[in-house]
């Protein structure tokens, strides 16, 4: 009888507990959770999407390159179109946003890691634009052909002698080595300076240079700054690299201290593009004339530069 009274007892317990809200029933039950686990019910954050669209308001205005400053002062009133920044800005892939990517750019950006993604973007813009200065003085239609043996290997695809041309001064093998929008058959027809020409559409010229930096360094990993850059300007032992880094002056001031160079002498250079091929014994088509009136050809005194 004592047996079967416990039992009922037991029993009576039992389904007292199962009447009880399933908060406090299932502290005794077998798939209790941690009390500090997310409620069934609540919206999960979705994680961001690498591809997803870029809003408006993460995008942001560059300041203006030393060239740019200086040409406007001599007359262009538009010497860098605020839309490529915008342009640059939402085709930077996720990887160049990444907090990782601060050891490469601590020279240029101290502060990236803890930048907003839109800072991260703005600055993005500001080295290009600093590229596009050193390497055509922010001349969008800029054309150089190499002559000298060494350097005077011929295009892939257009079977010419390479040209370096628009704003990041490149070629139309690009378009098969990054995947680059130019259109050889569309262009050849054109005269060599015509803005139509696909090559020299800031855009594709911009996008293409996003495309060739992403893939040194992310793909490849190899630093922002080294002897096979696809950039002489950004290759520390060429004279061009302190012509790119004179027009880095203007980096975002979020970005902390940055490279500064020495006082500058009065002795002037052509373009980066056009002093690599004179250096190498090229023979450039356009005057270097356009861009040294900005500033953007001229050389410290020493060719060390000094980071604060």
């Amino acid at each position: 009888m004592r047996l079967c009274a416990s039992l009922r007892f037991t029993f009576g317990i039992a389904v007292a507990l199962s009447l009880l809200p399933g908060s406090f029933a299932s502290a005794f039950g077998q798939d209790a959770k941690p009390s500090d686990s997310q409620p069934a019910n609540q919206p999960t954050v979705p994680a961001p999407q690498p591809n997803a669209p870029v809003k408006p308001a993460e995008l942001k205005a560059a300041p203006a390159t030393p060239i740019a400053v200086e040409k406007k002062e001599l007359g262009d009133p538009k010497p860098w179109d605020p839309q490529w920044d915008k342009t640059i800005e939402a085709a930077l892939p996720a990887d160049l946003l990444s907090p990782a990517l601060e050891h490469e750019v601590k020279p240029l950006c101290p502060r990236f890691r803890t930048l907003s993604v839109a800072d991260r973007r703005a600055f993005w813009a500001y080295f290009f634009q600093a590229l596009a200065g050193a390497e055509a003085g922010l001349k969008p239609t800029m054309n150089v052909r190499h002559t000298q043996p060494e350097v005077a290997v011929v295009d892939t695809v257009t079977g010419r002698i390479v040209r370096q041309e628009g704003l990041l001064q490149l070629a139309y093998m690009d378009a098969d080595r990054y995947g680059c929008n130019f259109d050889w058959a569309h262009d050849k027809a054109l005269p060599e300076h015509d803005p139509e020409k696909t090559i020299l559409q800031p855009t594709n010229n911009l996008l293409c240079g996003v495309k060739i930096l992403e893939n040194q360094l992310v793909t490849r990993h190899e630093d922002l700054f080294n002897k096979k850059s696809y950039w002489v300007t950004l290759r520390p032992r060429h004279p061009s690299f302190i012509v790119f880094i004179k027009q880095m002056a203007n980096v975002p001031s979020y970005c902390g201290s940055r490279y500064r160079t020495r006082s500058p002498s009065t002795r002037s250079l052509p373009p980066a593009s056009e002093a690599s091929n004179l250096h190498a014994g090229g023979a450039p088509d356009t005057p270097a004339e356009s861009v040294a009136h900005s500033g953007a050809a001229r050389t410290p005194s020493q060719s060390t530069v000094a980071s604060h």
